[in-house]
Formats: C-alpha cells, structure tokens, sequence
C-alpha cells in the first residue's frame, strides 16, 4: 500500500488488522486517488479534500492536504475554504473548481446532484470524468467512515483543521514538517 522502503501510515496499520477486507478494497484504493482516474490531480485533490473536511475527516484531511495539497497548485486560501469555506469564496476563480466543490457538497449532504447542477458539471466535465468524481467521493467518505470509527490519530507533522482557519495567513503552506512539529500540530 506504500512505496518501497516508505513505512505504512497509521489508516494502513489500522487497514492491517482485517487482511481480507484489505485485500478486497486494495484495487479500489489504488485506483481512486491515482493516475487511472479521468480527473486530473487538481480536480481529484479538491473532492477529496472537501469530502474530508465535510466529513470531519482531520486525519485524511491532513495527509492529503500535507502530501498534496501543493502539487496539486492549492493556494492557502483554497486549503482554508475546502475546509472552512464556500464553493462561492473569492479564491475560486475557476468554475470547475466551484463545480467540484459544489458536487462534494451535494453528495455529502443529499447523497445526490440534483438535475441543474448535473447539467452545469456536464457542461465541463466527461461522462467518465462524472462517474470517476461520484465514486472518488463515496471513496472518500467510506475512508472517512473508517478513521473516524477507528479513531485514527493524525499522522505526525500532518495539519490540523485549527491550522487552517478563517483568518489572514503568511508563508507557505504546507508548514514544513520541522514548523509543524515545534508547534505542536
């Protein structure tokens, strides 16, 4: 489930306890936040990110935000309104990215996108785009379901939902692992 020579991270240790069940999710998880989907890292980072939050995930949350976040071109300001925020806050320029949020929005709320916001997504986004978005956040919600349940703690050095609140930031984000430690987060 990780590199070679990279250790598990604490949901894999956790994942280790039910070797079969493991074994059954492990193409489904290789496949849904990688490569393989029809959605580009950006587009998968915000779903993930805001199913996370949504689902008051902190422990996935902070993995992808930590390990992620940044590859995927997600400014601080965009971090703090995936968490905290609003589909229609000023960081999103790009009504892709206000689709992708909205869509998170709807299925963690509804279970569902009703028609007008289907036609709007159809409008910028493939059919096998559309599928990949709906089963990577039902993914991610059954991710979330788990160390949540599991009480899965966060990893070390990873951010927390008190990192990122409604407030003027300064630097980079992700803090370096040295700052987030010496901090206590």
């Amino acid at each position: 489930m990780m590199p070679p020579g990279v250790p598990p991270i604490l949901l894999f240790r956790a994942f280790a306890r039910n070797l079969p069940m493991t074994a059954a999710m492990g193409g489904w998880g290789r496949c849904e936040p990688s490569k393989q989907l029809s959605l580009p890292m950006r587009d998968r980072e915000i779903i993930i990110d805001r199913t996370c939050a949504r689902c008051r995930c902190e422990y996935e949350w902070g993995v992808h935000v930590a390990f992620y976040a940044e590859r995927a071109g997600l400014s601080s300001e965009q971090v703090t309104s995936l968490t905290h925020g609003a589909p229609s806050d000023p960081c999103w320029a790009n009504e892709r990215d206000r689709l992708l949020i909205e869509a998170a929005g709807a299925l963690h709320d509804t279970a569902d996108i009703d028609d007008a916001l289907w036609r709007r997504m159809a409008e910028l986004f493939s059919d096998e785009q559309l599928l990949d978005l709906l089963m990577l956040c039902g993914w991610y919600h059954a991710i979330s379901f788990t160390a949540n349940g599991a009480r899965i703690a966060c990893e070390d050095g990873a951010p927390r939902f008190a990192d990122v609140l409604r407030r003027p930031r300064t630097g980079s984000w992700p803090p370096s692992r040295r700052t987030a430690r010496a901090t206590g987060t």
